[in-house]
């Protein structure tokens, strides 16, 4: 075995595999894959391998694409079988809700260039005379969807990479992973030890106690799954060709041939924990025992759809574990907390996704940044409050609701709260219906009544019209917005200045009390964040960032050393802030301070520290809103003290509280775009409207990637656009986000962000489009049925910014 290497994958299941086959792709040979017992051990062996295209996030789908494409030309490549299977997938809606999905994925499908149509029941029974299509509304058609034999993959990516000059060693179990003072790792085992620059922890049941070794915590627990295969089915073995699967979410199970007979799987409520203090490491092909009861009730919804199920014999049982993350997507990403070394762990849909999370990990660690926006799967989303019990419930709720819609907006309650502030026992009894922002429980919006739960679906709900409330009280006098979910940071010291520009592209402020805007680059230039930073003296500034993006932010951070005497240190724990905005807002003020809040005094984009309500504060004027505001920021055991005299002195002028939801709106109507949505690595900045605060002057992290960039020419632009009220109202829906914009019949591009903006009475969405411009008239897929809209050449609220500076 070799003692050196350019990287060495801890696991040889379909992941760890596929991993160390991409590495070889993009030219990485001198790799290593370490696995404890034989290929394929853990969840590999026995998954059902199912394979499909669509995803609710269009990058996820482009990878699942990805991964459906390859495995044929795996085959191909190595002379190795996948045992491939594509007899197509049928996806059926019982619901209203699930046709709008269903439909929503038809229209990206189209936009994407993918295969996945709706037919109808007659071409349905041609393809699957089994099922019974009583009670369907929706039947869509994906050609290519089909399954894979588990081992025959695993095999072709080992395979595959080998050929390429990859190492794979088997019952080498990893001992220890140690750290060097050069940032490099030492990997031991019983066979000798490897020094590497990179450890990739693809140990899938053992991901967990992989990550232990290196000090690390991760946010995994293993469930027990079961599945059936059927004996044989008359009808089935009198057939020349294979049926194909069938997608009966709302069912909660999935069925499709296996064999002669048909394999059944599903999702019960009644799940199952195991390895709860860790997972075996004498473990390794072995099974629970059966227990079909749990799953009884799915099986019997699967009779009623496919009565042969019913008639058929039981052939075997596979009741086996898998591990999950919170919210049951992959944890993918290198660890902010330590250089070199990479995860990907808690993967489900493996055999849909292992070609995708092996490019993706293969372009992170040699190109430096994936090519695709995977924030969605970054481990940087979890933060230690991520903990035991938190993991647990998350899980639970996951894997019992595994097939259930995830919609626009919703909040899952499980597992929270987790992180509260000091406010939020007095915001709940005020009414506030909370979300969830890297563990911080915060309003979105204020119900008339305690305890109101969020009702949940692709339409408007039951809170449509309170945010509308929220948002015109803002707009007509004034709003309080909780913002302490936003990342803040000091930076102080002599270096600080210095630091930050070669941080940050645009140029820091010079005179104390000035802000500004700045985006921070990416690898490949495009935007990987944006922040206000703020000079609140000679040597100190207050920068304030995307909240759930604080962990994914520090690789950013500490990519640029620190000059000596400079400290650069989160305080989002340790402050809170309110947005106080709306054409009241100054006066609103005015009473709490002896500040002068005057516009000569305090003009836009300036800064103050002053009292309010006996609160020092260190006061913006800033809003997201796009109106007349300040952020203030305080102390967090200052929080309710400043709270309670915001909402007094509010009282008189018919001002209140106002949460994210409302945001939302109101940053739609003026056009902002929010890190996550807009602005994400995948977009270069003069695509969305940035190019002017990157300062080719100076030097900055990644100039030279943003220089490439923003020598191209625009690829797509980012827009905004007004929906037809008249199709609005009577699909009672907005844009949300995701949905493809299409002219003449042709994708153009998709929504990013979607709202009604209420003070202005239109229906608005953000989003990226090509060949189109302000003034054209297109169409937003909204419940993937054509929406007409018109690009706006200017935002409908202050677009001059005349009540911003006031």
């Amino acid at each position: 075995m070799k003692t050196h290497a350019q990287a060495v994958v801890i696991g040889g299941g379909v992941i760890g595999c596929s991993i160390l086959y991409h590495l070889t792709k993009l030219g990485w040979t001198d790799v290593v894959l370490l696995e404890r017992d034989e290929l394929t051990s853990g969840s590999t062996w026995h998954a059902a391998a199912n394979i499909h295209g669509l995803h609710d996030s269009a990058n996820i789908s482009r990878l699942q694409h990805y991964t459906m494409t390859l495995y044929n030309r795996l085959e191909a490549e190595t002379g190795q079988s996948c045992g491939v299977f594509q007899p197509g997938s049928l996806y059926l809606a019982q619901t209203e809700a699930r046709e709008h999905q269903l439909r929503l994925q038809a229209a990206k499908a189209k936009l994407y260039g993918m295969n996945f149509h709706e037919i109808d029941r007659a071409r349905a029974e041609e393809l699957h005379p089994l099922v019974n299509f009583d009670g369907i509304r929706c039947i869509m058609w994906e050609p290519d969807g089909g399954n894979v034999d588990p081992s025959g993959v695993t095999a072709a990516y080992a395979a595959g990479a080998r050929a390429a000059g990859a190492e794979i060693h088997r019952f080498t179990p990893v001992t220890a992973t140690v750290q060097q003072p050069d940032g490099s790792w030492i990997v031991e085992t019983p066979k000798g030890n490897i020094h590497t620059q990179w450890v990739v922890n693809a140990a899938g049941l053992w991901g967990r106690e992989v990550a232990a070794l290196a000090g690390i915590t991760l946010p995994l627990q293993p469930t027990e799954h079961q599945y059936f295969v059927t004996e044989t089915i008359a009808e089935i073995d009198a057939l020349d060709r294979r049926l194909p699967s069938v997608a009966d979410r709302d069912g909660e199970y999935y069925l499709r041939q296996e064999g002669k007979g048909l394999l059944i799987g599903a999702y019960e409520k009644d799940m199952r924990f195991w390895a709860e203090e860790g997972t075996p490491l004498d473990f390794a092909h072995e099974l629970f025992a059966d227990d079909l009861d749990r799953i009884e009730d799915n099986m019997m919804r699967a009779i009623d759809r496919v009565p042969a199920v019913g008639e058929a014999g039981i052939k075997r049982v596979i009741n086996g574990p898998m591990i999950w993350s919170p919210d049951a997507n992959v944890l993918l990403g290198p660890v902010p907390e330590k250089k070199g070394y990479f995860c990907c762990n808690g993967i489900i849909p493996g055999f849909s996704q292992s070609a995708g999370m092996g490019l993706m990990v293969a372009d992170w660690i040699v190109e430096g940044e994936m090519r695709y926006d995977m924030f969605a799967w970054d481990m940087a989303r979890f933060g230690d409050w991520a903990d035991k019990a938190f993991t647990k419930a998350k899980v639970r709720d996951q894997y019992a609701n595994r097939f259930a819609i995830h919609f626009p907006y919703e909040e899952r309650s499980a597992g929270r709260p987790c992180r509260v502030r000091p406010a939020y026992e007095m915001q709940k009894e005020m009414g506030a219906v909370f979300g969830l922002n890297y563990g911080w429980e915060h309003p979105l919006w204020f119900a008339k009544a305690p305890g109101t739960e969020e009702t949940k679906g692709f339409t408007r709900q039951n809170w449509w019209a309170p945010v509308g409330e929220e948002c015109r009280m803002l707009r007509e006098s004034a709003g309080i917005i909780d913002i302490s979910n936003f990342a803040k940071y000091r930076c102080k010291g002599a270096g600080a200045e210095d630091w930050l520009n070669a941080v940050f592209a645009n140029t820091m402020p010079k005179a104390v009390g000035r802000s500004c805007l700045t985006p921070l680059i990416s690898v490949r230039g495009g935007i990987a964040g944006d922040f206000t930073v703020t000079r609140t003296a000679e040597d100190e500034f207050w920068i304030i960032g995307s909240g759930m993006a604080e962990r994914y932010h520090k690789r950013f951070f500490d990519m640029v050393p620190l000059p000596e005497g400079t400290s650069f240190e989160s305080r989002t724990e340790a402050m809170c802030g309110f947005n106080v905005a709306g054409p009241k807002s100054r006066e609103m003020l005015q009473r709490l301070t002896n500040a002068s809040l005057a516009t000569a005094d305090f003009p836009f984009m300036r800064s103050q520290r002053i009292e309010l309500g006996g609160v020092k504060c260190l006061a913006l004027r800033v809003s997201f809103t796009g109106d007349l505001g300040w952020e203030l920021h305080c102390a967090a055991e200052d929080q309710v003290r400043l709270y309670t005299a915001l909402l007094e002195a509010g009282r008189a002028f018919g001002a209140g509280p106002v949460g994210s939801r409302a945001l939302m709106s109101l940053r739609i109507e003026k056009g902002y775009g929010s890190w996550s949505r807009e602005y994400s690595p995948e977009y270069w900045p003069q695509e969305v409207g940035l190019a002017p605060l990157v300062k080719m002057g100076k030097d900055f992290l990644h100039k030279e990637a943003a220089a490439t960039a923003m020598e191209k020419d625009a690829r797509e632009t980012l827009v905004l656009l007004h929906l037809s009220e008249e199709d609005t109202a009577a699909s009672n829906a907005d844009a949300t986000g995701g949905e493809p914009i299409f002219k003449d019949g042709k994708g153009i591009g998709r929504v990013t962000s979607g709202s009604y903006g209420y003070s202005v009475g239109m229906s608005l969405a953000l989003g990226y489009v090509k060949g189109a411009q302000a003034g054209d008239a297109v169409e937003v897929m909204v419940l993937g049925r054509p929406h007409r809209a018109v690009i706006l050449s200017e935002p409908p609220f202050d677009a001059k910014g005349e009540i911003l500076r006031g």
